[in-house]
């Protein structure tokens, strides 16, 4: 077993490199990794990052576009042939549409090629005609991602960390009742196995739902045709250890098989060959639902980066170690739903949700950086006079009822410790914030031709996640 995962992690660093070395020369590729939690807007960035770069009137924050160096661009097949291509066309028109509303969200992997006709700069432009660069966007779960840190634990060390966290939820009660009534050491039964994994999968759909992010196995929310298979049928137990053919060593089986023949094909697949990532961050949703929320999504920022392995490729650490994730961005999504003059705020925010992820990141040679950003802008600003004091707000139309209006969601913090420090000293509710997320449906769109869809900051974070690569 370790032989054979040695041999299959030189080989395919071997042909990384080989490919890494042909790109050089001929057409690079640029792999960019895009996921993010529940609700952060995946299918949106990639939909407007692919549309602008596309038609790149909007881009002027990505140096090689505001130079006019890029000379054309054009969508190619994916060079995976058994990955699902991105469904780009679907989900433009569902926000450029005479009716726009917000495409379905991520539910499994997907993948689309941009290739890009790019003139040098500096020294080379002159001896030196366009080539072409290729851009590989991956699109996958958030949730799949989290799974990643299964790999290093056992059955009894995870069921132990999901029972502990289960304790103050009240969406597991049902669960927990039902797990009361189970003895872990009894022959295994199909009928009550069914009943535990059902009940575990209702209580990670409900913590989701709650803010939560800690929902391991990913698998359960987002099961694709995996849905109803033994390697989906199992739920955290209290040890210890049972005899062999009780349902203990049952789902320790189905665990160990989960993480075998789910998880650890995703990481070889695809995950492993990623050279650039984003993570979305719903930030404001977080800060609406509580300083739980925000202590849990904290947490879910350091375990989303200890599943990279960050750092600058070479060729030889390619060989010996595989591909590592060159730079990072974490990104706030959303910023539309406030106003310009608290952007710097929510940036200072999701620094310090992600301050002890990057510094990993940075300790390991990649680059990070966060920002606040909005894929598509689906609000206008405005401000208006509220019993003497001018309140600074956004327009839109709301998601629930359709009709336009002007809200003033509350005042973010000057200083992000505000919401760090309640949130890491267990408060139920904050004291000095008083802020409301706002759910907007994407605007009616009318674009001039060259001209993407509007954006907050699209370009500066194409710039820095590709910037250098063109």
């Amino acid at each position: 077993m370790v032989i054979s995962t040695l041999a299959d992690t030189l080989v395919r660093g071997v042909e990384e490199a080989s490919d890494r070395i042909s790109g050089a020369f001929f057409e690079p590729v640029i792999r960019l990794g895009v996921t993010g939690l529940a609700r952060s807007g995946k299918t949106v960035f990639i939909t407007s990052l692919v549309a602008n770069l596309l038609d790149r009137g909007r881009m002027t924050g990505l140096v090689a576009a505001g130079e006019g160096r890029i000379s054309a661009s054009f969508l190619q097949p994916q060079p995976d042939d058994t990955v699902p291509r991105f469904d780009y066309e679907t989900h433009l028109a569902a926000l450029t549409g005479a009716a726009p509303h917000w495409p379905d969200s991520t539910r499994a992997i997907s993948e689309l090629r941009l290739s890009m006709r790019v003139k040098p700069a500096g020294l080379l432009a002159g001896l030196q005609g366009p080539r072409t660069i290729h851009l590989d966007i991956v699109d996958y779960p958030g949730e799949w991602l989290l799974d990643l840190p299964l790999l290093d634990k056992s059955f009894e060390d995870w069921s132990g960390d999901v029972l502990g966290r289960t304790q103050t939820r009240d969406m597991a009660a049902g669960f927990r009742d039902l797990l009361s009534d189970a003895k872990p050491d009894v022959p295994h039964d199909e009928g009550p196995a069914k009943a535990l994994a059902s009940a575990f999968t209702g209580y990670l759909q409900a913590a989701r739902d709650a803010g939560f992010y800690d929902c391991t196995p990913g698998r359960f929310l987002l099961p694709g045709d995996l849905a109803g298979s033994p390697a989906l049928t199992f739920a955290p137990l209290p040890g210890p250890r049972g005899p062999r053919g009780s349902i203990w060593r049952e789902f320790e089986r189905r665990y160990e098989a989960y993480k075998a023949k789910v998880v650890r094909p995703f990481f070889r697949d695809h995950f492993a060959r990623i050279d650039r990532q984003i993570v979305l961050v719903d930030a404001l949703g977080a800060i609406h639902k509580g300083p739980e929320a925000v202590e849990d999504m904290r947490h879910a920022m350091a375990d989303i980066l200890a599943a990279f392995r960050p750092g600058r490729n070479a060729f030889l650490s390619q060989l010996l170690r595989g591909k590592r994730v060159e730079r990072i961005l974490f990104a706030a999504t959303k910023a539309d739903h406030i106003h310009h003059s608290q952007h710097s705020r929510l940036t200072a925010i999701i620094e310090a949700l992600t301050r002890e992820a990057r510094d990993r990141a940075g300790f390991a040679g990649a680059e990070t950086a966060a920002m606040a950003i909005a894929a598509i802008r689906a609000t206008t600003e405005e401000t208006r006079d509220h019993q003497g004091t001018a309140l600074d707000m956004v327009r839109g139309t709301l998601q629930d009822t359709g009709k336009q209006a002007a809200l003033y969601p509350g005042e973010l913090p000057k200083d992000p410790g505000q919401l760090l420090r309640p949130a890491r000293d267990g408060a139920q509710t904050w004291l000095e914030v008083d802020f409301e997320a706002m759910r907007f449906a994407p605007a009616v769109l009318s674009l001039k031709p060259g001209y993407g869809p509007p954006h907050i900051r699209l370009d500066q974070a194409a710039q820095f996640l590709i910037g250098d690569r063109l």
